[in-house]
């Protein structure tokens, strides 16, 4: 019987969250522009990305990403059915 070590163990097995994401089939895509900057405090940057993966290989779609983000950044998608909504202008009060 062959012993395995606690530290060990941790170190084959990757991060936290990697195992579920890839047995679930988490699929990446490929930053192709940032779009627009939302959310209160402009903490939410809005991007157009190219799907690699898939059965929605080379489907563009917008998605929503928190944090730092720039051009030819790799996002893994645990879905590409649902895109986001795009950010539309802001009406300043007062103007027509």
């Amino acid at each position: 019987m062959v012993k395995i070590d606690k530290q060990e163990k941790k170190k084959a097995s990757g991060s936290k969250g990697s195992e579920r994401l890839t047995e679930e089939g988490a699929v990446p895509a490929i930053v192709e522009a940032c779009v627009a900057r939302g959310g209160t405090r402009g903490e939410v940057t809005q991007v157009s990305c190219k799907i690699l993966q898939g059965k929605n290989r080379g489907k563009s779609m917008r998605r929503n990403v928190r944090g730092p983000v720039k051009k030819r950044d790799i996002l893994m998608l645990r879905e590409t059915e649902i895109e986001a909504r795009r950010m539309g202008k802001r009406v300043q009060r007062g103007s027509k």
